[in-house]
């Protein structure tokens, strides 16, 4: 999952819990990694444009979820933006600003409409050649709500299931009895625990996305690896990082917290917030590059201790 994982869980069978988790969230890290040659993701891309890939349900639960929100939201969203990732290579010793034509060559080979399920034996076929998905945008997500059923099989009330910060869910409450107030990272600021705002959350999943999280700086331009699908290039959006909150009662609320956080940074803060609102449950906070904050309703009455850096939009 390329990222610090912490278990919290509280009960006389927490320590089962915890171990249970971590084996899952092992287990769907070998199977979505796209660094792994052997993993079910790895399989899937190799095969582009000439076979299906039998793979396991939880690879092929994420593909499927993962294409309804593609046409929800008209493609701003796009796990089949692999060979974008794979070019740019933000993070790696590769990165770099690739030409336009270069971009536009593995542009030609995003298209979500052009992954192709079989749901009778769970196959995934990528119909197109030099096609590739990445599932780094709901991957820990979904390892969230796996774990989540881990900890109600086992009768954990208060617990934190945090996946490096990015993606967790909060069981209940804390030992003292009150909400889990988490930290959200201050988008610019390298001083440690210094934070834009807090929120405090109870049975409920939290996810950010930022531009801070994997990027390089060249000619003063910052790259990152929140990409746009329909430009190939990071997301130009003006934001610098959101936070979404979902009720645990919504279904898959980690795994669409995710997600929601990488379709909210494309579609910009206006437009982002306009489709959170419109769904049941579900709450986000939109930090744009100009130092101005946009929360929903529901998500305020949980924020505080706004960082003076920034601003709230009326």
């Amino acid at each position: 999952m390329d990222t610090t994982i912490s278990l919290k869980a509280t009960g006389k069978e927490a320590k089962q819990a915890v171990d249970e988790g971590f084996a899952k969230i092992a287990e769907l890290d070998s199977l979505a990694s796209t660094t792994n040659p052997n993993s079910d993701v790895s399989r899937i891309n190799e095969a582009a444009g000439k076979e299906y890939v039998q793979v396991d349900p939880a690879i092929y639960e994420m593909i499927a979820y993962s294409q309804q929100y593609s046409a929800k939201s008209q493609g701003e969203w796009d796990i089949s933006i692999g060979p974008i990732t794979t070019l740019w290579g933000i993070g790696t010793d590769q990165q770099h600003v690739p030409s336009d034509s270069e971009i536009a060559a593995a542009l030609s080979k995003v298209n979500y409409k052009n992954i192709r399920l079989r749901s009778s034996d769970h196959s995934v076929m990528l119909a197109q050649p030099g096609m590739s998905i990445d599932l780094g945008g709901i991957a820990k997500g979904y390892a969230v709500d796996e774990v989540r059923k881990i900890y109600e099989a086992h009768h954990i009330e208060k617990g934190l299931i945090n996946m490096g910060a990015s993606s967790m869910y909060a069981v209940g409450t804390n030992k003292k009895g009150k909400p889990w107030n988490i930290g959200i990272k201050h988008p610019r600021s390298e001083k440690e625990g210094e934070y834009l705002g807090i929120v405090s959350i109870k049975n409920q999943a939290l996810s950010t996305s930022g531009d801070y999280e994997r990027f390089f700086i060249e000619n003063g331009n910052r790259y990152f690896h929140i990409f746009d699908p329909r430009t190939g290039r990071p997301a130009d959006s003006g934001i610098m990082s959101d936070t979404i909150i979902i009720d645990g009662s919504v279904e898959h609320a980690g795994m669409l917290s995710d997600l929601l956080t990488t379709a909210v940074f494309v579609l910009g803060p206006e437009k982002g917030r306009d489709l959170i609102n419109d769904m049941d449950g579900v709450e986000c906070e939109v930090t744009g590059t100009n130092g101005t904050v946009y929360v929903t309703d529901g998500f305020k009455k949980q924020f505080s201790d706004l960082n003076p850096d920034f601003h709230i939009s009326n």
